[in-house]
């Protein structure tokens, strides 16, 4: 097993530090030929019986785009309803929750459970370990993009169903993400949720336990 020198490893340690859950984009497009090196870097991602599940969908149409971005802002508004503390309340709806109208390039990303690539290794008893090979390819795909000063956001106050159904994708496909890709506003150098009081990084030990 190949080692990699104690530069490249502290660059990579830079790499995961650095890693950041972007709202804020700028409009400035990408270069296609940036955006398929990196999906196709991601799919470089470990997957159970080497099933490759994962499915990306670019969503490049603006009335598909437009439709995504109403069914986020609807469903915050939804949620925002919920929360029935003062202070959190106020707190979430100060929160930009995705970058849809200002990113450059939208990606659904999906699993693919009908497919027949790697015979089911892996899976017949934990079938939810191909959606886990597709969490760890958007991973991969996070990180590429970092690397080359790109910035990803995951927009998570959504209905998969409806995004699924928005998009047509099959049936047997089970939506993971949808993503914003394009560069930031700005870096900092404190996650934004920390930086606005939202939640703190834990302490990284105490997530950690012996049997």
């Amino acid at each position: 097993m190949q080692a990699f020198d104690p530069d490249f490893c502290v660059t990579l340690t830079e790499l995961l530090t650095w890693r950041r859950d972007v709202r804020h984009f700028r409009t400035d497009p990408l270069d296609e030929a940036m955006v398929l090196e990196l999906l196709t870097l991601a799919q470089l991602a470990p997957s159970v019986g080497n099933s490759q599940p994962w499915r990306f969908v670019r969503v490049r149409t603006p009335p598909l785009r437009a439709a995504l971005a109403d069914h986020v802002d609807a469903e915050r508004e939804r949620a925002t309803s919920q929360i029935t503390d003062a202070t959190r309340h106020d707190a979430y709806r100060a929160l930009k929750l995705h970058g849809l109208g200002e990113a450059p390039e939208i990606i659904a990303v999906f699993c693919d459970d009908a497919t027949s690539a790697g015979a089911g290794l892996g899976a017949a008893t934990m079938p939810q370990t191909r959606l886990h090979s597709v969490m760890l390819a958007i991973h991969t795909l996070w990180l590429a993009a970092r690397a080359r000063g790109l910035a990803l956001g995951w927009v998570s106050i959504l209905d998969p169903a409806f995004v699924a159904r928005t998009l047509a994708v099959p049936d047997d496909w089970t939506f993971a993400a949808l993503l914003c890709l394009g560069y930031p506003e700005a870096v900092a150098d404190t996650p934004e949720l920390d930086r606005l009081g939202w939640q703190a990084r834990l302490d990284p030990l105490a997530q950690i336990s012996e049997r």
